[in-house]
């Protein structure tokens, strides 16, 4: 089990980004797992049930009683293509992301980006001619892709001269990089997956709103992070509070406070004869025990 122990340990200690990639990666395992039991029990469709289960619906009627969609979706991956690019760029956007930002910023950017393109997606499939033919069916959302455009585009817009090295390309800065992950990702091909494109596009306008009002020192993450916060904080186990009240061991509180009482008085005892008489005045007991409570710790 130390494989266990040691994707625990890495989740508990890494950063937020880690962590949202074992997320994303363990709920694809999982989804996995469940459709290769469906698969030997003669059941295919308890995947489909799963994703379904998970994902944003297009129907406002069906989004009304799974309002945990929005959050959920964006953690949720059928294909092994689909989640290999989004966590890719996550964690390369997400490593510049860091060096600009905290790990609080990040989980409230790919969080809220993500709600974004939920929300995008639902008003789009209900609004615009389009989609008119769907009407009575409810086709789903799913995958992380707009949460990362998100923070793609967030952090492009906050440092857009930012360089990275790319094989045969060179040296390119990252707002080129975003502009082309976008367009290809969001707009060429728009029939095939136009629902997916249209979260993207919920996605990258949330990054970049973000990045403006970051720059005129409003956060709009703050909300978010403070709740999750007091979520964790609910939940986090409170520390053991140790109670010593002294070296010793003691048989009870009046043997104790007796003991202390006693010491006391000697002690007033010795300095009331060092006032009359002198330090020279004292024993070598006396002189012995002054020194030694002196030592002890209050």
């Amino acid at each position: 089990m130390s494989i266990w122990n040691d994707i625990k340990s890495t989740f508990r200690h890494g950063t937020s980004l880690t962590r949202l990639i074992i997320l994303n990666t363990a709920i694809f395992l999982i989804i996995s797992v469940i459709g290769v039991i469906g698969f030997l029990m003669a059941e295919p469709s308890i995947t489909d049930y799963i994703i379904r289960l998970f994902s944003v619906p297009s129907s406002l009627n069906e989004l009304l009683v799974k309002p945990w969609t929005p959050i959920t979706y964006m953690f949720t991956h059928k294909d092994l293509l689909h989640i290999a690019v989004n966590l890719l760029w996550l964690y390369w956007f997400g490593k510049i992301f860091l060096e600009y930002f905290d790990q609080k910023k990040l989980v409230a950017v790919y969080l809220l980006g993500g709600i974004s393109g939920a929300i995008f997606y639902v008003i789009s499939f209900n609004i615009f001619p389009a989609f008119s033919q769907f009407a009575g069916t409810s086709i789903p959302l799913l995958g992380a892709s707009a949460a990362v455009m998100a923070v793609v585009v967030a952090i492009a817009a906050y440092v857009p001269d930012y360089s990275v090295i790319l094989f045969l390309f060179g040296r390119v800065k990252i707002k080129y990089i975003a502009l082309v992950i976008f367009i290809l990702t969001s707009i060429v091909d728009f029939n095939a997956n136009s629902g997916g494109k249209l979260a993207h596009i919920g996605g990258a306008l949330f990054g970049y709103i973000y990045t403006v009002y970051y720059r005129k020192g409003k956060d709009l993450g703050k909300g978010l992070n403070k709740l999750i916060d007091s979520i964790v904080t609910l939940f986090k186990p409170r520390p053991k509070l140790k109670v010593t009240y002294n070296k010793r061991k003691m048989s009870n509180d009046y043997e104790y406070n007796r003991m202390k009482a006693e010491r006391q008085k000697k002690i007033n005892e010795i300095l009331d004869k060092i006032s009359k008489g002198g330090y020279d005045s004292l024993t070598r007991e006396e002189k012995d025990f002054l020194f030694s409570e002196s030592q002890k710790k209050n």
